[in-house]
C-alpha cells in the first residue's frame, strides 16, 4: 500500500490520537483507573505512527517550500543542496511509515511461556536443552525482563528432560517468537570418550501468554492428577504430593508442573501453561484457515522445522531461515542473540511488505 492510498487512514489515526489525548485530560476518566489505562494504552499504540506521519508531512512541506526557491538564482545552489537532504529524509520516514502500517501481530506485546525439550541425541540433547535455557535467561537479563521458572525436570548429569518458564517484559513475544523450532547442536559430547562429533537436537516452543478473558477453560474438560515430585534420577522424592498433571480432554493436551513446593502454586502455573497452549492452538487454527497467505521466509515457527545449528568444531551458529552465520558460539550461548532476532524480524517485515504490495 502506497502512502497516498494510506493517507485517509493516517489522517483518521491522527484525529483518533488527538481525541484520546483530550480524553486522558478529562477528570472523570482520570479518576477511573481502569478506563484511563485502557485509553492510555490505545493512545500509546498509535503514538509512533502518528508522530512519524506528522514528521513526514512536515518534511513534505519543507520540500515544497524549498522547491519554490529554485527559481531564485541567488538561492538556487543552497536550495538544491537542502533538497537533496530533505528528499533523503523523506524517503527514510516513508520507509518507516510503511513498516508501521503493516499488520501488527496482536501477540507482539504479550509475555511468553517458553518450553524447551530434548529431542534426538539422548543425554547430550538434555545437556543442550540446559544450554538453551541459560542462553534465554542471559538474553532476558540483557533486556531487563523477568524470568519465572514453571517446570524443570533434571536428568542425571546436569541436563533437562523438560523445561518451562515464563518471560515477562515489554515486547517479549515480538522478540522471541521466531525462536520456536528445532535447534541443532554439533559437538563432542561430554559423555563421548572417543572424541567423535555428535549431532543432537532440542525443540523450543514460544507461546504468547494468554489472559483469563482470552481463553475460557471448562472445569469439566480437565482431568487433574496430583503426585509426588522428584529431582534428577528419582532422588529426593517429596513427602507431600505437590506436582500437578493436567489433561485437557477435548484436545489431549497434557501439562505438568512440579517446580514449586506448593500444590496450589503448581496448579496455578500448570493452568497458565495450558491456557497459553490452548490460545496458541486457536491462533494456529485461524492462521491455517487463512491458508498460505503468510508463508514467510522466516518460517512458520513450527516445532518440526530446523531453525538453527550450533556447530562447536567450527565455532559458528547458523540460522537457516535467513542464512545468517555468526562465528562466536560462547557469546551466542551467553545470550547475545539480538543479531539473529533483528535479522529474522527484518526478513519477516520484508515478506509482509512483499505480500502487501501483491495485494495492492
Amino acid at each position: 500500500m502506497s502512502l497516498e492510498q494510506a493517507s485517509e487512514k493516517l489522517d483518521a489515526l491522527e484525529s483518533r490520537y488527538e481525541e484520546l489525548g483530550k480524553q486522558m485530560m478529562d477528570p472523570d476518566i482520570i479518576s477511573d483507573i481502569h478506563q484511563y489505562h485502557h485509553i492510555h494504552k490505545a493512545w500509546g499504540d498509535i503514538e509512533e505512527v502518528v508522530t512519524t506521519y506528522r514528521s513526514y508531512k512536515q518534511t513534505l512541506k519543507r520540500i515544497d517550500d524549498t522547491e519554490s526557491l529554485l527559481g531564485d538564482p541567488e538561492m538556487r545552489d543552497l536550495a538544491e543542496s537542502e533538497l537533496a537532504d530533505l528528499r533523503d529524509q523523506r524517503d527514510q520516514i516513508e520507509a518507516k511509515l510503511k513498516l508501521l502500517l503493516l499488520p501488527k501481530d496482536p501477540n507482539d506485546d504479550k509475555d511468553v511461556i517458553v518450553e524447551i525439550r530434548p529431542a534426538a541425541g539422548g543425554e547430550e540433547a538434555a545437556l543442550f536443552a540446559g544450554d538453551l535455557l541459560r542462553m534465554y535467561i542471559r538474553y532476558a537479563e540483557r533486556k531487563g525482563w523477568k524470568i519465572e521458572m514453571m517446570n524443570m525436570q533434571e536428568t542425571g548429569i546436569g541436563g533437562y528432560s523438560d523445561i518451562s518458564f515464563s518471560v515477562k517484559g515489554k515486547g517479549a513475544y515480538s522478540q522471541l517468537k521466531f525462536e520456536s523450532g528445532v535447534h541443532r547442536v554439533q559437538r563432542v559430547p561430554a559423555t563421548e570418550s572417543g572424541g567423535r562429533i555428535h549431532t543432537s537436537t532440542a525443540t523450543v516452543a514460544v507461546l504468547p501468554e494468554a489472559e483469563d478473558v482470552e481463553v475460557e477453560i471448562n472445569p469439566n474438560d480437565i482431568e487433574m492428577d496430583v503426585y509426588h515430585s522428584s529431582s534428577a534420577g528419582g532422588q529426593n522424592v517429596q513427602k507431600v504430593a505437590t506436582a500437578i498433571r493436567l489433561v485437557h480432554k477435548p484436545t489431549g493436551l497434557v501439562v505438568t508442573c512440579q517446580d514449586e513446593r506448593s500444590q496450589l502454586q503448581n496448579k496455578e502455573k500448570a493452568f497458565r501453561i495450558l491456557r497459553s497452549k490452548l490460545y496458541e492452538r486457536e491462533m494456529q487454527m485461524r492462521t491455517d484457515a487463512r491458508t498460505e497467505t503468510r508463508r514467510s521466509m522466516v518460517g512458520t515457527g513450527d516445532r518440526s522445522e530446523k531453525v538453527r545449528t550450533y556447530n562447536f568444531p567450527d565455532g559458528r551458529v547458523t540460522d537457516h531461515r535467513i542464512g545468517l552465520t555468526i562465528y562466536n558460539i560462547p557469546s551466542i550461548l551467553d545470550g547475545d542473540i539480538q543479531s539473529f532476532i533483528d535479522g529474522l524480524t527484518t526478513a519477516d517485515q520484508a515478506e509482509k511488505m512483499r505480500l502487501d504490495s501483491r495485494i495492492d
